[in-house]
């Protein structure tokens, strides 16, 4: 582990020290943050998914990283899932955040879990298994995380294609455990359908 305060550049030879090939793109963007207008930066790689733990145990070499988010979106064909550590955390102008970016082809969502070495990782994964439908392999508690039992199998929320959340489940969510003649929400529910719901709930 590095005692001393590396710079941007100086995290990306490391990592490329450890991951060569594997590493498919670099981008440094700098900013400045703050009334004292301190520097800030952000590295942002793209790599494959067998590479996610080479890439999260290098830098684990440099500072324990703190993991502020696994992100995800649908990307199309893919998913995409985005990796945000913290490093250098407490060094004075040091800190600086590192992307890990992976896409997953839809017809293999699978990724193996990192909370073998950042434990704390397991939610947002539970989070992304239920969300997106990745399947993280060796996670260690695949519960859900936000969504109930009973939610239907094969759905996911932040799907942008058929396995997401169709509109007639979503039309009739504010149906569920509302109190019995509560009057219907006032807002429209669906494309061209502003006021229907009032008219339908007031009676």
């Amino acid at each position: 582990m590095s005692e001393r305060t590396l710079a941007p550049e100086e995290l990306v030879e490391h990592l490329r020290s450890r991951l060569g090939a594997a590493i498919r793109s670099v981008s440094i963007r700098r900013r400045v943050q703050g009334k004292k207008k301190v520097p800030h930066a952000t590295i942002w790689i793209d790599i494959g998914r067998e590479s996610l733990k080479p890439a999260v145990e290098a830098l684990r070499e440099i500072q324990f990283p703190h993991l502020s988010v696994i992100a995800g979106a649908d990307t199309g064909d893919a998913v995409r899932l985005c990796y945000i550590f913290s490093v250098q955390y407490g060094h004075p102008k040091g800190e600086c955040m590192v992307t890990f970016a992976v896409d997953l082809p839809k017809t293999d969502l699978t990724v193996p879990t990192i909370s073998d070495l950042v434990p704390g990782a397991v939610f947002s994964e539970r989070e992304k298994q239920e969300f997106l439908g990745v399947r993280v392999v060796g996670i260690p508690d695949g519960r859900r995380l936000f969504l109930p039992e009973d939610f239907p199998e094969g759905i996911y929320p932040w799907r942008k294609d058929e396995t997401g959340v169709p509109a007639g489940m979503v039309r009739e969510l504010w149906r569920l455990r509302r109190p019995e003649g509560r009057p219907a929400p006032p807002a429209g529910r669906g494309p061209g359908e502003n006021g229907d719901s009032r008219a339908e709930g007031s009676g």
